[in-house]
C-alpha cells in the first residue's frame, strides 16, 4: 500500500476536553476526518513556543518530516502581531504560543514551497504572517458567523479548480483581513466585500486560504472534498519532489531574516 502523505496539523489548546482530567491539545474530528478521506494521514503537532516565541531551526526541522500543512481555525489572534495596539473587547481564546507557533509554522512552509490550505483563522495567520493586517471586530457579524452564505470565486484561481464561480460556504468568524498580506491575491469574496480567499501567485508553493469552514460540509458539498483532495494531491507532489532533490536543497533555506 503507498504511504498515505503526511499532513501537519497543528493542535489548539483548549481548557478541557471530555474523558479527560487535564487542559487539552484538540483538533477538530471533522477535520482530520476530512484529511484522511482524502488519501492524507492528519499529523497533529503540539504547539511549543516558549514565551511567545517559536525556535525558526526546530520548527523546520520538526516539518521536514511532514508532506503538506494544514492552518485549521481556532481563537483570536493577538494583536499585536499585525501592529494593532489597542485589543477589542470582542477577542477570545487568545494565546501567544499558538500564534508564534503557527505563524512559525506558516513562514517555514511559504519559505519552502510546502503545500498549504488555511482554514479561518489560518487564513488570518497567513494574512498577518505577509505583514498584512486584521479588522478586529466586524461589528454587525450576523451574516458570518454559524451561518452559510454565499461567495463569488475568481476565475483562473487555484480555488477556481475546486469550485464554481458561487458557492456556498459554512462560515464562523466576527474578524476579516483589513490590509492584505504582502503577495497575497484575493481569490474570493462575500456579497459585502469581505475576503473569503487568498492565494499566493507567483510563490513556490501550493497556497489556498479560506475564512469558511470547508470540513462542515466535506460530506454533502463537492467543493469541500475538493478542497481536501487538493492538498492531499499536492502533498504527494511536494513528497515526490523532495526525493528528486539533493539533501541540501530539499531541507529548504529557512525563512529569510525579516521574517
Amino acid at each position: 500500500m503507498t504511504r498515505r502523505p503526511l499532513i501537519a496539523v497543528p493542535a489548539r489548546f483548549s481548557s478541557s476536553a471530555a474523558a479527560l482530567r487535564y487542559a487539552a491539545e484538540v483538533n477538530a474530528r471533522a477535520l482530520v476526518e476530512a484529511v484522511y478521506q482524502a488519501g492524507g494521514e492528519p499529523f497533529t503537532m503540539h504547539p511549543h513556543a516558549p514565551g511567545g516565541q517559536a525556535d525558526r531551526d526546530e520548527v523546520a526541522a520538526r516539518l521536514a518530516r511532514c508532506d503538506a500543512l494544514l492552518l485549521p481555525g481556532g481563537g483570536d489572534i493577538n494583536p499585536h502581531r499585525y501592529g494593532a495596539e489597542d485589543p477589542d473587547a470582542s477577542l477570545y481564546d487568545v494565546d501567544d504560543e499558538q500564534d508564534a507557533f503557527d505563524l512559525a509554522l506558516t513562514r517555514h512552509a511559504l519559505d519552502t514551497g510546502m503545500p498549504m490550505l488555511a482554514i479561518c483563522r489560518g487564513l488570518q495567520i497567513v494574512n498577518t504572517a505577509l505583514n498584512g493586517s486584521l479588522r478586529q471586530n466586524m461589528g454587525s457579524v450576523a451574516a458570518h458567523r454559524h451561518l452559510t452564505h454565499p461567495v463569488t470565486v475568481e476565475d483562473r484561481s487555484l480555488l477556481a479548480r475546486c469550485a464554481d464561480e458561487k458557492i456556498d460556504v459554512s462560515c464562523y468568524h466576527h474578524q476579516c483581513v483589513d490590509r492584505i498580506g504582502r503577495g497575497l491575491t484575493v481569490t474570493a469574496r462575500a456579497a459585502d466585500g469581505t475576503v473569503e480567499a487568498l492565494e499566493r501567485p507567483g510563490s513556490p508553493g501550493w497556497l489556498i486560504a479560506v475564512q469558511w469552514h470547508p470540513e462542515d460540509t466535506v460530506a454533502t458539498e463537492s467543493t469541500s472534498r475538493a478542497l481536501f483532495d487538493a492538498l492531499a494531491e499536492e502533498a504527494r507532489r511536494h513528497r515526490s519532489r523532495a526525493w528528486q532533490l539533493p539533501t541540501s536543497e530539499a531541507k529548504g533555506t529557512g525563512a529569510p531574516d525579516n521574517w
